[in-house]
Order: structure tokens, then C-alpha cells, then sequence
């Protein structure tokens, strides 16, 4: 056998291993994929009810403080609460919340990847590959939520997707898969 046909041969089994090495990549990653349970709409609905009860309970103690606050902040003035100043506490309560929400979410998710309603349903919000989410991805995440919530449509998406994604997931790249 010559030089020529010893380095083909040598190639036709360098590259058969390559494709064995390929194939066996492939099915392990199939394999993965297939074990994967996504969090589907009502498990996902459960977590966030139970992210309501803990915000509502939140809110409730800000709108006190801040209340106090304002009130306490009036008396040095030697004013009290009325109807004329009324809209600034409004203002105030309605800023403190939406930075509450907003922020109970995007840190919970870009932390942990879960909240304290996926952390009792048993979920959590992952990147490409079963990466943790970057506070980026969490941010874009509530913003979609937050949009898609406004027109209804986005979040019952989760119910026809193969994966489960809501719009939300989608703009962020993530998904919600079950632990």
C-alpha cells in the first residue's frame, strides 16, 4: 500500500470517529432536551398568584410607610393632609410601588432565576443552554410581561407554544422549565 491509500484510509477513520464522537454529542443533547419539563400556564399562573400575595402584603406595608412619611413630613410643616396635597402623596405611593414591583421581579429572576411563587410551584426562569438569566434578560423579561399583560394575548401564547414561552420569554430569551 502506498502513502496515498494508507492516508486515506487514515482519513475514512479519522473522520468515522469524528462522526461516532458527533452522533453520540447529538443524542446526549437530544436525550437532555427530552427531559426537560417545561412550566406550563397553570403551574406558571399558580407562581404568580402567589408572587400577588407577597407583593400585596409588600404594598400594604409601603403604602403605610410612605403614608407616615408624607404625614410626618407635613406636620414639620405644620400642614396637614388634605385633599389639595393629596395628589402628590398619590404620585409618591404610585412611584414607590411600580419601582416595588418591578424591582421584586427583576431581581428575584436576575438572582435566582425564580421568584418566591416559582420557588414554591417548583420553577425556574433560565437562559439558553439551562444558563442562569443576566439582570438584562430579567429586566427585558418584565418589560415584555408588563406589555404582553396589557394586551392579554402574550401570556396565553404559554398555552400553544411547544415550549411554554410566553412573548415575554421570547423578547428575553428564556424559558421557564420545572425542577
Amino acid at each position: 500500500m502506498n502513502g496515498e491509500g494508507k492516508s486515506a484510509v487514515e482519513l475514512e477513520l479519522f473522520l468515522e470517529e469524528e462522526f461516532d464522537r458527533l452522533y453520540a454529542r447529538l443524542n446526549g443533547e437530544e436525550e437532555r432536551a427530552r427531559r426537560i419539563r417545561w412550566g406550563g400556564f397553570f403551574r406558571r399562573s399558580s407562581a404568580f398568584f402567589a408572587d400577588l400575595l407577597v407583593l400585596s402584603l409588600l404594598s400594604a406595608l409601603l403604602f403605610y410607610l410612605v403614608f407616615v412619611g408624607y404625614s410626618v413630613g407635613l406636620a414639620a410643616h405644620h400642614r396637614s393632609l388634605s385633599s389639595s396635597n393629596l395628589d402628590v402623596l398619590m404620585r409618591i405611593v404610585l412611584f414607590a410601588w411600580i419601582s416595588l414591583v418591578s424591582g421584586y421581579f427583576v431581581l428575584f429572576h436576575g438572582m435566582e432565576g425564580r421568584t418566591l411563587g416559582k420557588w414554591l410551584v417548583g420553577l425556574r426562569v433560565v437562559g439558553a443552554n439551562q444558563t442562569p438569566i443576566t439582570y438584562r434578560q430579567a429586566l427585558i423579561r418584565w418589560m415584555g410581561a408588563s406589555f404582553s399583560a396589557l394586551l392579554g394575548v402574550g401570556l396565553l401564547w404559554i398555552l400553544f407554544h411547544p415550549q411554554k414561552r410566553g412573548w415575554h420569554d421570547i423578547m428575553a430569551g428564556t424559558w421557564v422549565i420545572r425542577e
